[in-house]
């Protein structure tokens, strides 16, 4: 199956248009068509409808497997790329949310310091984008964090290669607003929440909880955002609960299920850099204790 063939159907299926693939893929419209029924040829299956332009059923089951196939190689791509490359003065770091703790801070400025031409570029993302830009090379190194029981791994997308080694873990509070009927307890049960009014953040996702604990967690308000005062805010508004680090905000000690916060550095080769020194310092004696384990299936 030719790759470009691939990436020409996956335009078209998420565009619904020939005409808007062949613009964003710099072609004519019937360069589009004729790679489009040459795919279909090789398959010996219709896969796109025509009017309206939508994938058949054999076209979405094709799209299941297309969006890793197509990682696959432009990780494999910048991969080579990688190992190849001489030692730079710039870092690429892509992080969640809330995995730039205050150990991963004292670590940049030691690099900087040791480095003074170094140029640091911290982007912070979502955990799917965090592996598109690993793979595809457009970040040396990835901090993904999230809530798991101790020691166990996050479930991260799959996106090739990777190494993923845990950097640090903490213990979870309930925010709680002003006046709430369990703000003075000393400690907190999951299930003592299960019909609480939530918020669903990307900070704390609802449905995590329910793998973790069991049905309920309804949410109240969705914010799509990732400012943990604005979180706060809202927790104090009396919008809903969520989940944070106990270092990221007041609350009262989640106690049942154990639950931690865990922050992960994710990357692939690295040559000899300021990217594999940050790593060193990381993961090594010099920096937290490791908790490397084998990542499940996203």
């Amino acid at each position: 199956m030719d790759p470009n063939l691939l990436r020409t159907f996956v335009t078209v299926a998420r565009l619904r248009s020939f005409s808007a693939a062949a613009h964003e893929l710099g072609y004519t419209q019937s360069a589009i068509s004729q790679q489009v029924a040459a795919l279909e040829a090789d398959l010996g299956l219709p896969l796109l409808g025509r009017r309206p332009v939508e994938p058949t059923p054999a076209g979405e089951r094709l799209l299941e497997h297309a969006g890793p196939l197509l990682l696959r190689l432009r990780a494999a791509r910048a991969d080579v790329l990688r190992a190849a490359a001489q030692p730079a003065h710039r870092l690429r770091l892509a992080a969640t949310p809330l995995a730039v703790n205050a150990v991963l801070a004292g670590r940049l400025a030691e690099a900087r310091a040791a480095q003074p031409r170094l140029r640091v570029e911290v982007r912070t993302c979502d955990r799917e984008l965090l592996a598109e830009l690993l793979a595809e090379g457009e970040a040396d190194l990835g901090l993904a964090d999230g809530i798991a029981a101790p020691s166990d791994p996050l479930r991260l997308p799959e996106s090739g290669p990777m190494t993923t080694v845990g950097v640090s873990e903490e213990d979870l509070v309930v925010a709680l607003p002003p006046g709430h009927p369990l703000a003075g307890r000393r400690a907190l049960r999951l299930a003592d929440l299960v019909d609480a009014r939530w918020l669903q953040t990307p900070l704390c996702p609802l449905p995590r909880l329910r793998d973790l604990a069991g049905d309920g967690f309804a949410a109240a308000l969705v914010y799509q955002g990732d400012d943990v005062h604005t979180v706060l805010n809202l927790v104090a508004a009396g919008h809903g609960l969520t989940l944070l680090p106990a270092s990221a905000g007041r609350g009262v000690p989640l106690v049942a299920p154990r639950l931690v916060h865990r922050v992960e550095l994710v990357h692939g080769a690295l040559p000899p850099g300021p990217a594999a020194t940050l790593a060193k310092a990381l993961t090594g004696p010099a920096g937290l204790t490791p908790q490397a384990g084998p990542r499940p299936p996203a």
